[in-house]
C-alpha cells in the first residue's frame, strides 16, 4: 500500500476515526484493521439476539453492514467517538433485522426484549417501567448508562426462560393478564407469577451495575 513500509503496524498504531478517515480516503487496509478492533463486539451483541431459521452467522453480517454504515456514516463533529458510534450502530442494525424477520413471520421478538423500547413499534409499557413500578419514584429516577444497560438486557435475555420471555413480550406489547393466559393457554395467576419473577432478575441484573 502507497505512504506505508509496514501497513499492520502503521494502521495499528492509529486511532479508530484516522483508520476511519483514510478508508474514506481510499486505504482499504484501513477497513480491516477497524473490522479486527470490532470482531469481538459485534460477535458479542450477535450473542444477545436470534432470528429464526437463520445462522448466528447471519446475525453477525447483520452487525458488520451495522460497522460498515458506522464507518461511512461517523461525523467527528457530531458522534464523541467512533466506538460509541460504531456501538450503537451495530446494535440498531441487529435489531432491526430480528424486527424485520419476526414481522414477516408475523412472531413477537421472541429472543429480544429491551430495557428503553417496548416491542415492535416501540410503544408501550417498557422493562424499566415495570421494574419501576416496584420501586418508588418513575422509571426515569433509574439511570443505567448505554453499556451497562446493553450487558443488562444481554445477561437478562438469556436469564429468562421461554415462557417468561413469551409473557414479558406479549406484556410489553399491550396486553393483559387475561389476554395473555389466553394467549398462552395458562391462568393469570400463572401470567402474574412469571412477571414478578421477571421484575426480580432485572432487579438483581440492575443492584449489580
Amino acid at each position: 500500500m502507497a505512504g506505508y513500509e509496514n501497513a499492520d503496524t502503521a494502521f495499528g498504531a492509529m486511532t479508530d476515526e484516522t483508520l476511519v478517515r483514510l478508508f474514506r480516503a481510499g486505504e482499504v487496509g484501513a477497513l480491516e484493521e477497524i473490522v479486527d478492533r470490532y470482531i469481538s463486539l459485534i460477535r458479542s451483541r450477535a450473542s444477545c439476539y436470534f432470528i429464526p431459521g437463520a445462522e448466528k452467522d447471519d446475525i453477525i453480517q447483520e452487525g458488520m453492514i451495522g460497522l460498515y454504515k458506522a464507518v461511512m456514516e461517523f461525523d467527528e463533529t457530531k458522534a464523541s467517538s467512533f466506538s460509541s458510534f460504531a456501538a450503537a450502530c451495530v446494535r440498531n442494525n441487529i435489531i432491526t433485522a430480528v424486527k424485520s424477520a419476526a414481522r414477516k413471520k408475523n412472531m413477537p421478538l421472541n429472543s429480544y426484549v429491551s430495557l428503553t423500547k417496548s416491542s415492535f413499534d416501540d410503544e408501550g409499557e417498557t422493562l424499566m417501567d415495570i421494574i419501576a413500578h416496584g420501586r418508588e419514584g418513575d422509571p426515569e429516577a433509574i439511570v443505567i448508562d448505554r453499556e451497562n444497560a446493553d450487558g443488562i438486557e444481554c445477561t437478562l435475555n438469556k436469564a429468562l426462560s421461554k415462557f417468561e420471555l413469551e409473557v414479558l413480550l406479549e406484556y410489553l406489547s399491550g396486553g393483559s393478564y387475561a389476554d395473555i393466559a389466553g394467549k398462552l393457554g395458562r391462568d393469570v395467576k400463572a401470567i402474574d407469577n412469571a412477571i414478578q419473577r421477571v421484575k426480580k432478575k432485572l432487579e438483581i441484573l440492575l443492584n449489580k451495575t
